[in-house]
């Protein structure tokens, strides 16, 4: 393999790294490595890993570390460098950066600094996981890592109730049992899903069946690894226009508005704001 040290225009270049198998990287992204100025990661040992497996010399270079715990200082040292002429270059410990990862505040500092700014890009778990798990992939919603705390998990969840789209969550090994029941409480049992684990590693593994099905196979497992999990859309009742109008007509003459307007989305499982606006619609006709 033949890599290409280059002279890099002053700026931040964000390097994608592979999820799992070493050999899921870029041509670029190795030139980009080999040759930028200043080396900055998630896990600097890591990107140190990965540079030795791939023969990238650090030629005097030191990684340093940018994550959740780092100094405001560290991203405002990598913003004056990049403005007096240097190259560098940033990986997650993972993946593609600023998805689930701390390179957000590098990102938007350049941004607002109009430091130079692109990207090598290279493996997703999100993407990946789309491509294997057999759901609807026309329009997905990545939500990231849910909350720990139950109530909290269950508060997000019901929120993404009505999303139209392959709902896409990281998780930890330890909770995904709990997640698993937590979406079938908030989501609905028969809903359709996927749990992908270790995807690109040697023992990957794609289960897929409805929430419930998973929850309850979850429910005593101990999986270990990387898992992403893909949950499809609902499929919402629907109602035409003209029934939804007379039973609103039929509630207003008992209820006030607000109360109609609740009493009419529950009944039919229709977002409140829809049916509030039929309403208005109805009482500005009255006028």
């Amino acid at each position: 393999m033949n890599i290409h040290k280059q002279k890099l225009a002053p700026g931040i270049t964000f390097v994608g790294v592979p999820i799992g198998t070493a050999r899921d990287i870029t041509l670029r992204a190795l030139d980009v490595l080999a040759s930028a100025d200043i080396l900055v990661a998630e896990d600097t040992r890591s990107l140190l890993k990965l540079m030795d497996i791939h023969g990238i010399p650090l030629d005097g270079r030191k990684i340093s570390a940018l994550h959740d715990h780092s100094s405001a200082g560290a991203v405002e040292r990598l913003i004056k460098a990049a403005q007096e002429g240097k190259s560098i270059a940033y990986a997650s410990e993972a993946g593609m950066p600023l998805i689930a990862d701390p390179g957000f505040e590098l990102s938007r500092a350049a941004a607002l600094a109009g430091v130079g700014l692109t990207c090598a890009p290279g493996p997703s778990a999100v993407l990946t996981a789309l491509a294997l798990g057999g759901l609807p992939t026309d329009a997905f919603h990545f939500a990231g890592f849910l909350p720990n705390a139950k109530a909290a998990r269950l508060s997000v969840l019901e929120g993404l109730r009505e999303v139209r789209a392959t709902l896409v969550f990281y998780e930890s090994p330890k909770r995904l049992g709990a997640m698993l029941r937590d979406a079938e409480t908030a989501l609905g049992s028969t809903r359709p899903a996927a749990v992908c684990r270790e995807l690109t590693k040697k023992f990957e593994e794609i289960r897929r069946g409805t929430l419930q099905e998973l929850a309850e196979q979850y429910v005593t497992a101990n999986p270990k690894g990387e898992i992403v999990v893909l949950v499809d859309r609902g499929d919402l009742p629907t109602i035409n226009s003209g029934d939804l109008e007379e039973s609103l007509k039929g509630a207003l003459k008992e209820l006030s508005m607000r109360d109609a307007v609740d009493l009419v989305a529950k009944a039919h499982a229709l977002p409140r704001r829809q049916v509030y606006q039929v309403a208005l619609d109805l009482n500005s006709q009255k006028g």
